[in-house]
């Protein structure tokens, strides 16, 4: 079969598309003939081998010229085979959610990281969906604990994590105000957002209007930037960091913003989104019912990923890059 893979760490340069052996699935995983997967920021942040602790916690293989690495969370297919302990899901079975090493023709995803894509939904769609839309839902509705009425700021709007944002925070009841740049204010009012900033325009740290809860996307507005413009009991939620700042830096400070806000009213929180089947399954039926609607920047062929990962790396992407595995 067909991979997207890189044997060392480096720029999406290191990527080739190769032929390798069909993953087989171990008892509790089922292996997916793949129709689309979708590229996140994490991606290239893997690529570039990022420090030991979190390569550990995200249980990263590390490449050698002897051992090539697969990249790739977000998958959507039909199932091929599965598992002899998987019961929710049979062959033919079409499925989207998180595995690893999803651009390729083939994939092995565990049973519990995966759902049903509703028949309303594109493949396309459904790859879109699971670590950015995890991370928007989860980043409000947890975190940021979003109520209706409430008024939050999506910093970040324009992309893959943000457009999810704006929708969902809208559907939780909230005012939105989106943060993007001036290309992409129609785009971001067309999703749902109440107001949009251009931040080439305006400082949104400097205006007077208060916020019961900011979501940070792209991690150029700190914490102590912020405060002023949260409410005096408002939560400052970081989903994303700086394109150009190294993984070490961007954790150095989210730790010591972790510490300030300990002694505040106004609280920072900063996570990873956990795939599970209960929130895959919530976002799809959004999508279904047209309550939710993806925005797809580009779909590209498997043999463009590296072309579709550097340019996601630039930061401009409006919503999400998508490869389009069976084209």
């Amino acid at each position: 079969m067909k991979a997207i893979v890189y044997h060392s760490y480096g720029s999406a340069d290191e990527l080739k598309c190769k032929d390798i052996a069909k993953p087989i699935p171990k008892d509790d995983q089922v292996l997916i003939k793949v129709r689309a997967a979708a590229l996140n920021p994490l991606d290239w942040r893997m690529m570039k081998g990022v420090p030991l602790p979190f390569r550990i916690m995200m249980k990263m293989a590390t490449p050698t010229a002897e051992r090539a690495v697969g990249i790739g969370r977000d998958v959507a297919g039909v199932i091929e085979a599965v598992g002899k302990s998987v019961t929710q899901f049979k062959v033919g079975d079409e499925v989207f959610g998180t595995c690893e090493a999803a651009v390729a023709e083939y994939a092995c995803a565990k049973e519990s990281g995966l759902v049903e894509k509703p028949a309303e939904i594109t493949f396309e769609q459904a790859a879109s969906i699971p670590v950015a839309g995890l991370t928007a839902l989860q980043g409000l509705r947890d975190k940021g604990r979003v109520q209706a009425g409430q008024k939050v700021l999506i910093n970040g709007a324009a992309g893959g994590v943000g457009t999810f944002a704006v929708q969902i925070a809208k559907s939780l009841g909230a005012e939105v105000t989106g943060v993007c740049s001036g290309s992409n204010v129609e785009m971001v009012l067309s999703i749902g957002a109440d107001k949009v900033i251009d931040y080439t325009q305006e400082d949104f740290t400097k205006g007077t209007k208060r916020y019961d809860v900011i979501l940070e996307c792209v991690g150029n507005k700190p914490f102590s930037e912020c405060r002023p413009v949260l409410e005096p009991e408002g939560r400052y939620v970081i989903v994303g960091g700086p394109h150009d700042i190294a993984m070490t830096t961007i954790l150095a400070s989210a730790l010591k913003t972790l510490a300030k806000s300990s002694v505040s009213r106004q609280k920072a929180v900063m996570f990873i989104a956990r795939s599970n089947q209960q929130d895959l399954t919530f976002l799809g039926e959004l999508i279904a019912t047209g309550k939710l609607r993806p925005v797809i920047d580009r779909t590209c062929k498997l043999d463009e990923t590296p072309e579709s990962l550097a340019y996601l790396e630039q930061g401009h992407a409006r919503g999400k890059v998508v490869i389009d595995v069976a084209g």
